[in-house]
């Protein structure tokens, strides 16, 4: 399974940033994050009492492939708190912290924060797209702050229900879809959407052969790629979703071929569109799976 790889830091750059020592932010609380998603997250339960840096910052940037820096490094030095996702995902968070040195920081993992199962966060660790494992990070989150900053817990605490609020309007508006698509259907290139996919009561039939290899950007077995086509042609898929960050020729092939058929499909991303916050970001999500479905 494809994850986020850190490259080998470069052992100068390490010695230098042990020396560091954990400094107080200039504004607030200091929170680092892996990807926009958690940054994103952090400044709606924070607001105005933390500085937020998130790692991976743009949509036209493939996590896949991100490299990990010194600068990144010493962002995590000088962190109070640290938002990452966990089970593999951000697997260059776990490098840099090990070379950071920053015992005092507290780091929150979204899987710890999750009720899903060790198989199903194996199989899809974007935990992020599942509402009720935000919420709980959101949650804990808001007491971390509280108790860092204890003059601010009210507002930390009064943003965290707020965004609890928030985010059972979304689950509800999930469970409409599901209402509406008794039996709905999704085929996807790579499991990222499948626990809002599954929210919104989609069955998935992707052949595992198949989002495996597309997710760990290996080929395709010509076998599973004519059981996705067939798929696509027999009419029992009610939906597409794809991701648009790490499309190939074989996704491209599969996007082109659910056209052909006129199954609809959607696009997903693992980083924030720009524009967005994470809220107005599965809000849109969602409503593209009902309009599609619709």
């Amino acid at each position: 399974m494809k994850r986020i790889v850190a490259p080998v830091i470069a052992a100068l750059a390490m010695a230098m940033l042990a020396s560091c020592a954990v400094t107080p932010a200039p504004h607030g609380v200091n929170i680092v994050a892996s990807t926009d998603v958690y940054g994103s997250i952090a400044s709606a339960i924070a607001g105005d009492h933390a500085t937020v840096t998130s790692l991976i910052n743009s949509p036209s940037q493939d996590p896949h492939e991100f490299e990990a820096s010194a600068r990144a490094q010493l962002d995590l030095s000088r962190a109070d708190v640290i938002l990452m996702n966990g089970g593999g995902y951000d697997g260059f968070m776990d490098v840099l912290l090990s070379g950071a040195h920053n015992s005092a920081a507290t780091v929150l993992r979204a899987v710890d924060f999750s009720a899903k199962s060790d198989a199903d966060i194996t199989a899809n660790e974007h935990v992020w797209y599942d509402l009720r494992t935000v919420r709980a990070l959101a949650d804990a989150l808001a007491e971390s702050l509280a108790t860092i900053d204890p003059a601010n817990a009210r507002d930390y605490r009064a943003n965290s229900q707020l965004f609890d609020s928030e985010l059972g309007d979304l689950q509800a508006r999930a469970h409409d879809i599901a209402a509406a698509h008794p039996g709905g259907t999704v085929l996807v290139t790579e499991p990222v959407p499948l626990y809002l996919l599954q929210d919104a009561g989609l069955t998935n039939l992707t052949p595992a052969a198949f989002s495996t290899a597309i997710e760990n950007g290996q080929g395709v077995p010509p076998a599973t790629m004519k059981d996705v086509l067939d798929l696509l042609a027999s009419g029992e898929v009610g939906l597409l979703a794809y991701n648009e960050q790490t499309g190939g020729p074989e996704t491209a092939q599969i996007v082109a071929a659910a056209k052909t058929h006129r199954v609809p499909v959607i696009a997903v991303t693992e980083t924030l569109p720009a524009g967005l916050d994470y809220l107005s970001w599965m809000s849109d999500n969602i409503r593209a799976i009902a309009g599609a479905l619709s």
